[in-house]
């Protein structure tokens, strides 16, 4: 005889029906998103909810609900990228095992707070705080930039620093940046603009602006770090796995006094020749276990942009581990 899935039921408080409606989405969209993603089943009678599924999934939809339901009050509509959010944090938290992991939630900027979403980013948030260099190494989509950035502008906000510097290896994904117009920093201009876009939404974009006048905020290509020593500075260094071995090197020995770096990139995105060594991957091999450097990586589950992001990173990664078995 089949064991019938056990069922969990709860109530939502306070009762409203319109934060309800909003809860549910247009034809119970966002009930079925829940469903989807957990692999149960969601009744509701009013604010009187039941979900029937697999003990562990029950609890984490049951989680998602309430915060959907806390965020309704807020919103007047919950977008579907909202609720992959929360069910993707709500999922994350609940398979944390170490307490350490729930120490920071929120990294306070002028404009914005902004919300870790899972264990790593948690872990992440907390090392930048706690270690001089830290390395973020993961697919896209999972945050590594963005925190950066927020790490780097609480940093200035609290006077930890006295500037920001933003670095990024002028390397092109299968274009050549001759024959862009312009001078050298108008060319690599626009492969910085994931580092404006967070300072703009983090500072707003008269004080970047302002900032960048300046020299409070200072955007370079890592072919202008070679010579500098950076004093009371936030460095970070984004798309790190573009940077050859040597120019690594050069960047991790420009760190001065009351400095901290962080270097943000993605081992499986290397446009370099393919004839060259990543110097992201060298410094994995070469700077493990030294005291004062944290390695913190993320995996495709932790990607917070749309929900085929997260497919799309698992389906390169098991065609990338096919061509190696095949080769092999």
């Amino acid at each position: 005889m089949n064991e019938k899935p056990p069922a969990n039921h709860f109530h939502l408080d306070p009762v409203d029906n319109q934060r309800l409606a909003v809860l549910c989405g247009e034809f119970n969209g966002n009930l079925k998103q829940v469903e989807k993603h957990f692999m149960v089943r969601i009744m509701h009678r009013g604010n009187d909810f039941t979900i029937v599924g697999e003990s562990t999934a029950g609890k984490q939809a049951e989680k998602a609900i309430s915060e959907l339901y806390r965020r309704a009050g807020e919103d007047a509509e919950l977008s579907a990228a909202t609720v992959h959010l929360v069910m993707q944090e709500t999922s994350n938290q609940l398979q944390s095992k170490s307490p350490e992991d729930n120490e920071r939630h929120v990294i306070v900027t002028p404009k914005a707070k902004i919300r870790l979403r899972n264990p790593r980013q948690q872990r992440y948030a907390a090392n930048v705080q706690t270690n001089d260099i830290n390395f973020a190494i993961g697919p896209a989509g999972t945050g590594k930039t963005y925190l950066a950035v927020a790490c780097a502008v609480e940093a200035l906000d609290r006077d930890e620093v006295n500037r920001i510097v933003l670095v990024r290896p002028a390397v092109e994904a299968g274009e050549r940046l001759g024959f862009l117009p312009g001078d050298l920093e108008q060319k690599v201009d626009p492969y910085l603009r994931p580092l404006y876009d967070a300072l703009f939404e983090m500072l707003g974009f008269e004080r970047v602006e302002r900032l960048i006048d300046k020299n409070i905020i200072e955007i370079a290509p890592l072919a202008y770090m070679r010579g500098r020593t950076l004093n009371d500075a936030m460095a970070i260094l984004d798309e790190a796995q573009n940077t050859t071995e040597e120019q690594m090197r050069m960047f991790l020995t420009r760190i001065g006094f009351r400095s901290r770096a962080i270097i943000t990139g993605d081992i499986t995105q290397t446009d370099l020749p393919r004839n060259q060594r990543s110097g992201l991957m060298h410094a994995i091999e070469v700077l493990d276990n030294i005291d004062g450097i944290s390695f913190n990586y993320f995996e495709s589950r932790d990607v917070v942009r749309h929900p085929l992001v997260q497919r799309i990173v698992e389906a390169y990664e098991q065609a990338d581990t096919n061509d190696r078995d095949a080769e092999a």
